[in-house]
């Protein structure tokens, strides 16, 4: 067993090649002058089960280009089966066709990926659990909900949790962590816009007073509907709000908009590089999913069950 990385989260890499206790394959991937990606594998890969560790967020084109080569180097170089591993799985959001005219772009990137060479992909929270029938060979889709439990358990255990949907489409991933804390109450932030140009309104479905609430939802980007959510729990009652989130785009104003809103606590975790982003951050925090992809690559490596992980 051989894993590789590109340039798009290197300290994951490294945290999960220390978790297998295996070095990381040693290839470089670089730019020409015109930025064009260039891939070259320095070691033997003929013949091995090599994991490509990649995820492709900002700058998503680029680091899905290096993804791709990286797989195409490692066909060439005759390696027996190549793994996809993709923490944050970018264009996830396109994943159907939302209006005239538009493409569903998920379905483009699988296909890409797939004609690329890689046999068989392992990712983290996709957006919707229908990608995975975008690809035409074997996925496993990795849920983050084990570790946010502990984590929450750990940290929070001791108060009167409630797990609350950021919006209706979140309700099932919801639950879920909810079933993980003692099926802690569930409870809804329906927002909806009365007439163009007017502010969203928030209705909350559930009783949250006196309660200490857990937002969570799988991709914060804007952090938006996140800062929102939180305020009209805080209205409704809550006895505070915090956040888990799978994976941390965090584009714009997102961290000034999370360090000035309701929200005590935002946690993300390591699918995408986001170190720089949040350093200075005091309401962010890093939750690692390392051991989780560590132990799905082993398991997927000694041909056992990686489903077993959940159970």
């Amino acid at each position: 067993m051989k894993l590789m990385t590109g340039n798009s989260n290197l300290p994951l890499a490294r945290d999960v090649a220390s978790y297998l206790d295996i070095p990381l394959t040693q290839a470089s991937v670089r730019r020409f002058a015109d930025e064009e990606v260039f891939v070259e594998v320095h070691e033997n890969v003929r013949g091995e089960d090599v994991f490509v560790l990649q995820s492709t967020g900002y700058p998503a084109n680029d680091n899905l280009m290096e993804l791709l080569i990286c797989i195409d180097a490692l066909k060439r170089a005759s390696a027996r089966r190549i793994t996809a591993v993709i923490p944050y799985f970018g264009y996830a959001r396109q994943d159907r066709k939302s209006g005239s005219r538009t493409p569903i772009s998920a379905k483009l990137v699988a296909n890409l990926i797939t004609v690329a060479g890689a046999d068989r992909v392992l990712s983290v929270d996709l957006h919707a659990g229908q990608i995975q029938g975008f690809f035409d060979i074997p996925t496993d889709n990795l849920f983050g909900a084990p570790v946010m439990a502990a984590d929450i358990e750990a940290r929070y255990g001791d108060r009167n949790l409630m797990v609350v949907s950021p919006d209706v489409g979140g309700v099932v991933r919801a639950r879920a962590l909810a079933k993980r804390l003692n099926n802690a109450p569930l409870a809804i932030v329906d927002k909806r816009r009365e007439r163009a140009g007017e502010s969203e309104v928030m209705n909350i479905i559930g009783d949250v007073e006196g309660r200490f609430c857990i937002l969570i939802d799988d991709i914060v980007d804007s952090a938006g509907t996140l800062c929102n959510a939180a305020a009209a729990l805080k209205e409704a009652g809550a006895a505070g709000v915090i956040a888990y989130c799978t994976h941390g785009v965090l584009s714009g104003g997102a961290v000034a908009r999370v360090e000035g809103s309701a929200l005590s606590e935002l946690i993300i975790t390591d699918s995408i590089g986001q170190h720089d982003v949040i350093k200075g951050a005091d309401r962010i925090r890093l939750l690692t999913i390392a051991p989780l992809l560590g132990e799905a690559i082993k398991r997927i490596a000694d041909e056992s069950s990686v489903s077993s992980l959940f159970d």
